[in-house]
């Protein structure tokens, strides 16, 4: 066994005549542990936010979108569809018709969205997922719609009640001037279902079937204001939409999930890596009790290191000595944080033993790259803070 090593675990598990010195050290070690747990707790509870947030955008988003760059809507032509076939990558696709429209119900107001989607829809988001009341929509059946929870809040909507309808209009194109009594494109429709999401998509978008909008807004047949796109492996999306790019060119826009909702993902992402930083510095906080053990540790065996010394021990050697103790004190505060932390997430998992809401347990998600981070970190600036704490060690101050 390494000499330097040898000593270091012979006085980390042998208690020293000081009992102030046993006790710094077994505050330093309740420090790593807490400290390692902390950590690990907070990066699985932010993997479980972000999975839990994603996966609200799998029910309001597709893999790819393709629009057009100039204008709000497109025709569909025989060389797109044949694009779309030979990418062995696409899953399926779906037409889509969006407009800003005007909705009135009852004596209440607002603005939103519609959006006409064809009978597969289902196929190309986890939409029929995200209802939290009544159905998705039923071709077979004209004039209903499924709004979001927001919307149907704000206008007092009922769920299939087939009471007074939700009038949905729409500003007539053109210029000159506008004839109020009749500048608006209208239809009424019955909400058969209502769903839940992230809180811009519940206040968005009323959901129709695609030949009701196109009838609303005096489409042409295949004239659409996008195509929306599922693909087999939703992690080659980048490369699918750079490929769909160059074989549609220039006149059509094609993005991933990420780049249409960019704005959110570098929020999750920049609340991560700044919930990170900032219990790193705790960890290093935690870790100067680990430095502080050593450097009493060192004065404590002040008179046993003049005799290694004097058998032939060399300095770098007795330095050795007390980095493997702060290292070997380090990594077992981790791994007994570590482990502590693994259970908590599971029981969470499993129990719910945190609620966010009375039917929603805080979503937690159980990562190897989690315990890497963790490892990496405590492990560095653990061996930092030992070498630190060792380079007091001189010959002058072992003589002296």
């Amino acid at each position: 066994m390494n000499f330097s090593l040898y000593i270091a675990k012979r006085y980390l598990f042998t208690k020293t005549s000081n009992n102030a010195i046993n006790i710094i050290t077994i505050i330093a070690s309740f420090a790593v542990i807490v400290s390692s747990l902390v950590l690990f707790i907070i990066l699985s509870g932010f993997s479980g936010l972000r999975t839990f947030s994603y996966n609200l955008l799998d029910a309001s988003d597709p893999d790819i979108k393709i629009t057009a760059v100039k204008g709000k809507s497109f025709f569909v032509t025989d060389d797109i569809f044949n694009i779309l076939e030979n990418n062995k990558a696409i899953e399926a696709s779906s037409k889509i018709i969006e407009e800003r429209v005007f909705l009135e119900y009852n004596d209440k107001n607002e603005i939103a969205y519609i959006k006409g989607v064809e009978k597969n829809y289902t196929q190309i988001t986890n939409i029929d997922a995200a209802l939290s009341l009544g159905n998705w929509l039923e071709h077979e059946y004209t004039n209903t719609a499924v709004v979001g929870r927001t919307i149907a809040r704000k206008l007092s909507l009922g769920v299939r009640s087939f009471g007074e309808p939700l009038s949905i209009m729409v500003p007539k194109p053109g210029i000159g001037f506008i004839n109020p009594i009749n500048a608006f494109y209208k239809t009424n429709v019955q909400i058969v279902g209502l769903y839940t999401g992230t809180e811009d998509f519940e206040s968005k978008f009323v959901f129709v079937t695609l030949f009701q909008a196109k009838d609303l807004l005096k489409y042409k047949e295949n004239q659409v204001t996008a195509l929306e796109l599922k693909l087999i492996k939703a992690s080659n999306s980048d490369k699918v939409a750079d490929e769909l790019q160059i074989a549609l060119g220039n006149t059509y826009k094609v993005q991933t999930k990420e780049q249409l909702n960019e704005v959110f993902y570098k929020v999750i992402n920049t609340e991560n890596f700044v919930s990170y930083l900032i219990f790193t510095l705790i960890v290093i906080i935690a870790l100067f009790n680990v430095s502080g053990t050593i450097m009493m540790m060192i004065i404590d065996k002040k008179d046993n290191l003049k005799t290694l010394f004097s058998l032939g021990a060399t300095i770098k050697e007795i330095k050795k000595v007390f980095i493997f103790q702060g290292f070997l004190l380090t990594f077992i505060g981790m791994i007994i944080g570590l482990v502590l932390g693994i259970i908590l997430v599971l029981l969470q998992n499993k129990f719910g033993l945190l609620m966010i809401v009375e039917d929603l347990p805080y979503p937690v998600e159980l990562q190897f790259i989690n315990l890497f981070i963790v490892f990496l970190t405590i492990t560095i600036l653990g061996f930092l803070a030992a070498r630190i704490a060792s380079s007091r060690i001189s010959k002058e101050f072992i003589e002296k």
